[in-house]
């Protein structure tokens, strides 16, 4: 067995990183250039305000220091933001040089008054509008300022950057957990960010979640569907070995992007046939609570009952199948669902103060069970 000091010298071995810095003109030059990827469509996950850009602005002009950018270097050359997706974006953007996903050309932004220079507002990079235009010293100056950077080299493990995202975005963000994993999908494979969103998209299985707009807006619905797809496929050892719900969602969503036997159009099928049924059984109540004393579904979406019914139905989806979608199978399986509340294993592992891993290990082979035909 390894001991501590040479698994740290291993994995330290597995990254190579450099850190410099640079000046803001040389950033720009090579945004334009497409040295710089610093990955547009990720503008729909982080949200700064007016204010927030102003504020970045300012802090430039004013020599504040700002937080180190990080980078990973691909193969081809070209660095790839890691960290720091904001701060270059709302550089670029107050500059006039900021490129939508269509790489269109956005409009240049407008600067907001603040405590400390009251005469920035409506300034911009330049116009001929002298009064609300930044002077050529003032250009110069404000691209000649220097910005951290520490970069990932391409020699490093290809997980490294994914793992620097992960970390990097979920301490003091405003981000969700399936916002920050969205980000990193798109880093692994645009396309398969793509097909889990238009999965998460599917009406039956939106019909069934009945989440609020926050929870949609985080995108809660995809992490809904990366769990179906991850427990539905997990075995007994893996589950039981889980330590953490959101990072063993985070390596199995890489791993389905880039395994290539993972067949997206039989489990798009699948997925379909899972929760069109549950929808035409149970429809918004299919993971709300069955109050057995009052014969009625109360309350709102749990993810307890997500996880043990869908998964349940979705592990024994050929008996279903084989069975027909009947009116008498959709009663069976809206009898079976109120079963589940009344089965003790269940109330013991789902309520308060149990961990998602202890939970998702205990009732995930128990809907195999309770849910089969």
């Amino acid at each position: 067995m390894a001991t501590l000091q040479e698994d740290i010298e291993r994995k330290r071995k597995e990254i190579q990183t450099d850190g410099y810095s640079m000046s803001i003109g040389e950033f720009i030059r090579m945004y334009e250039d497409k040295e710089l990827e610093i990955h547009p469509e990720f503008q729909r996950f982080f949200r700064w305000s007016s204010l927030q850009k102003t504020k970045l602005i300012e802090s430039i002009m004013l020599g504040i220091p700002i937080p180190s950018l990080f980078v990973s270097q691909r193969d081809d050359g070209v660095w790839d933001v890691v960290d720091g997706l904001q701060r270059l974006s709302t550089i670029f953007e107050f500059v006039g040089v900021l490129r939508s996903e269509k790489d269109e050309k956005l409009p240049p932004s407008k600067l907001l008054a603040t405590d400390y220079l009251p005469t920035l507002q409506d300034k911009v990079w330049k116009s001929d509008d002298a009064e609300n235009s930044f002077t050529q010293s003032q250009r110069l100056a404000f691209k000649r300022e220097k910005l951290d950077v520490k970069i990932i080299k391409r020699e490093s493990d290809k997980q490294a950057k994914y793992e620097l995202f992960s970390r990097l975005n979920t301490l003091g963000t405003s981000l969700s957990p399936q916002e920050v994993r969205n980000c990193i999908l798109i880093m692994v494979d645009r396309t398969f960010f793509e097909w889990l969103s238009e999965l998460a998209k599917y009406a039956p299985f939106q019909t069934c979640l009945a989440l609020s707009d926050k929870q949609g807006e985080q995108r809660y619905d995809m992490e809904l569907a990366l769990r179906f797809l991850a427990y539905a496929r997990a075995t007994p050892e893996e589950l039981a070995s889980m330590e953490d719900v959101g990072e063993f969602l985070t390596k199995r969503m890489t791993h389905l992007a880039q395994d290539t036997s993972f067949n997206r159009a039989s489990e798009k099928e699948s997925f379909e046939k899972t929760f069109l049924l549950l929808e035409q059984s149970a429809g918004e109540s299919a993971f709300r609570r069955f109050n057995v004393d009052k014969q009625q579904f109360q309350g709102g979406f749990l993810v307890s009952a997500f996880e043990i019914i869908a998964t349940g139905v979705r592990r024994t989806l050929g008996d279903w199948i084989e069975a027909g979608f009947t009116d008498a199978s959709r009663a069976l399986l809206l009898g079976k669902i109120k079963t589940v509340w009344q089965n003790q294993d269940f109330r013991d592992y789902s309520g308060a103060g149990v961990r998602g891993t202890t939970r998702a290990a205990k009732l995930i082979p128990l809907g195999e069970i309770l849910l089969k035909p």
